[in-house]
């Protein structure tokens, strides 16, 4: 996949962001949460292997669609809306097909058309990330919405990297651009250095988002309100899928 050229990382604000962070939450837990996400990756790599993915069971599926943020209470909803056979084939697709991964992805969004599009986009950004963390990367809307132009992503990248495409496919290699420098960056001077270097800057951007929620929050809401909103750490497993995890 080749790459923006120029600055693509707003090292600044990087900075920033994993500074407000760290008064929020502690490196051990931080290298906690990336091997946490070592272990989703594994148990992703059993249940969805070339052999095992055609006998997945119903209860698995349930499981795997509930170690996803965005799925976690719709499970039974996007499960008989395609159906366990349809899931199991498009997945096998979609994590096993011969075309590239924008196309791969393009149809997996067309096969899956009755879910929620931002509930099946971000179902295929986990299920590729943590199938092959050193091949994909993790894309879901607290990353980059597209639809509402939010999420993490822009907020540590620069304005000339646009993050905009006409399809999912499309979308999924520019935000991967993104990550790539992000975390290149990250490793160089400190902030994404937790875990296997897969698995670090999705740590990192968790925080960035939980940081941009926190002050959002304060800003627009009570302190009651803001009560509600997880200390930092479980937020990020939230955001991760490693909150009770069921896989």
């Amino acid at each position: 996949m080749s790459m923006a050229t120029g600055q693509v990382v707003d090292t600044e604000a990087a900075q920033e962001f994993m500074r407000e962070a760290r008064r929020l939450i502690q490196e051990p837990e931080l290298d906690g949460i990336a091997e946490e996400l070592r272990v989703k990756s594994l148990r992703f790599g059993e249940l969805l292997g070339r052999d095992s993915l055609p006998r997945i069971s119903g209860e698995q599926l349930h499981r795997l669609l509930r170690t996803i943020f965005s799925s976690r209470r719709h499970c039974d909803q996007v499960l008989a809306q395609i159906g366990e056979d349809g899931w199991r084939e498009s997945l096998w697709s979609l994590l096993h097909g011969q075309d590239p991964v924008a196309i791969r992805l393009d149809r997996f969004d067309q096969e899956l058309a009755a879910v929620d599009p931002g509930i099946r986009r971000d179902v295929a950004g986990e299920v590729l990330h943590f199938f092959d963390p050193e091949r994909y990367w993790l894309w879901t809307r607290w990353i980059w919405d597209p639809e509402l132009g939010t999420g993490a992503l822009p907020l540590v990248t620069m304005e000339e990297h646009d993050l905009a495409a006409d399809s999912p496919g499309a979308t999924y290699l520019r935000v991967g651009a993104g990550i790539a420098f992000v975390n290149q960056t990250g490793r160089s001077v400190g902030f994404t250095r937790f875990g296997e270097e897969a698995f670090g800057v999705d740590v990192y951007l968790a925080c960035v988002y939980g940081v941009y929620l926190y002050t959002i929050t304060r800003i627009r809401m009570t302190q009651e309100f803001n009560q509600v909103i997880p200390p930092l750490p479980q937020l990020a497993r939230r955001l991760l899928g490693v909150h009770r995890m069921e896989v």
